[in-house]
């Protein structure tokens, strides 16, 4: 078995480093670089697209874990692959991308000089063009086609992402929620240590 981690937006992969020391080291990891596989077309299918290739070569089956963008494309990966995953761990993952919340975010970033996305690993065009093709993501109605088991995660202080949470342990057939209590959206770098042992435990659960 593999494990996958997936890196939230404006993260780099090693973003999970400091939950990955502190997990088994045997453990089979993989942890792609999103920008790296957006290079050629920053817009979400291709992204998904990118994913899917890098992922067919890796021996399965597969333990998907990723937070926010990572989340939504673990789980995104999920229900076209069924076959090929066997656990999913979706931390500050949303469901949907709220409109207003998207034109704000443009605007902002049509005034922010360039150099503010160098930690980001995207250009400012091409997390404009990222974002806008998420406007109309909407993974809700097909959530009970999940049946692998899932941990959904969320910090308690994500308001943007506790509904969300909410929603995603209520309608996935298999999914239990855990709070990362004093955590922000960025729980792997806010609360390595709480978010390993929650994951050890997880995945000990399913041998």
């Amino acid at each position: 078995m593999t494990w996958i981690f997936l890196h939230g937006l404006g993260q780099a992969p090693s973003a999970w480093q400091p939950v990955l020391r502190r997990l088994e080291p045997e453990l089979t990891v993989h942890c792609p670089s999103l920008p790296e596989l957006a290079a050629g077309d920053p817009r979400y299918p291709a992204l998904l697209s990118a994913l899917e290739t890098a992922l067919d070569s890796i021996p399965g089956p597969l333990h998907l874990c990723g937070l926010s963008l990572g989340g939504v494309l673990a789980m995104d990966y999920a229900l076209r692959h069924p076959e090929r995953v066997a656990s999913l761990v979706l931390c500050g993952t949303p469901l949907t991308m709220p409109r207003n919340l998207l034109r704000l975010q443009d605007f902002l970033f049509r005034l922010m000089p360039e150099r503010a996305f160098a930690g980001s690993g995207f250009s400012r065009e091409a997390m404009r063009q990222l974002a806008g093709s998420m406007a109309e993501l909407d993974l809700r109605p097909r959530l009970p086609e999940l049946s692998c088991p899932v941990l959904v995660l969320c910090g308690s202080k994500d308001r943007a992402n506790r509904k969300a949470a909410r929603e995603l342990a209520e309608q996935l057939p298999q999914a239990r929620l855990h709070w990362i209590a004093g955590a922000g959206h960025e729980a792997n770098l806010d609360s390595p240590e709480v978010m390993a042992e929650l994951l050890r435990g997880f995945y000990q659960s399913l041998s």
